[in-house]
């Protein structure tokens, strides 16, 4: 099964960041990637096996999840000319480091790019979205919680646990 381990923005944070870029197109079309998709990777772990669930579970079970901690959809960017995001300010990458060496403890091969802290909002470029992104500062929020999460083949996201 294929994993990684993420933050979800609470649900009003998601709504204003949505509303805004919808606002920004002024009725054309907008093919945003589902709402209820919008999360922050901490780190792609890629595919696990079954039998190597439970030991992944118990390496991330010793993450010091840094509750409290606030963070705050802002500014944005892109990936490759395809991939358009919302950042993220507020310290994510020690988390995700944490996660990263808890993921080799169980045996797991995280992916190795650098991170950077980012929400896909879409797998297109659209000026009008970049930028209102440019611009964007959505609502803070406080870290209190991160979650393992199943992406099937068919797109869709299964929650495994939460921490």
């Amino acid at each position: 099964m294929r994993l990684f381990v993420a933050v979800y923005p609470p649900d009003d944070v998601r709504r204003d960041l949505r509303r805004r870029l919808t606002e920004a197109v002024a009725g054309r079309s907008l093919r945003l990637t589902a709402l209820e998709k919008w999360h922050v990777t901490l780190a792609f772990l890629g595919e696990v096996s079954g039998e190597g669930l439970p030991g992944l579970e118990d390496a991330l079970d010793r993450v010091v999840l840094p509750r409290g901690r606030e963070l705050r959809l802002r500014g944005g960017g892109g990936f490759s000319g395809r991939v358009t995001w919302a950042g993220v300010e507020g310290q994510l990458g020690d988390l995700s480091d944490q996660v990263r060496r808890a993921a080799k403890e169980a045996g797991v091969s995280p992916d190795e790019r650098p991170f950077t802290a980012h929400l896909t909002v879409m797998y297109a470029h659209d000026d009008a979205v970049r930028t209102a992104l440019e611009t964007y500062s959505g609502p803070p929020w406080t870290l209190d919680e991160m979650t393992l999460v199943r992406s099937d083949p068919a797109g869709t996201y299964t929650t495994l646990r939460t921490w």
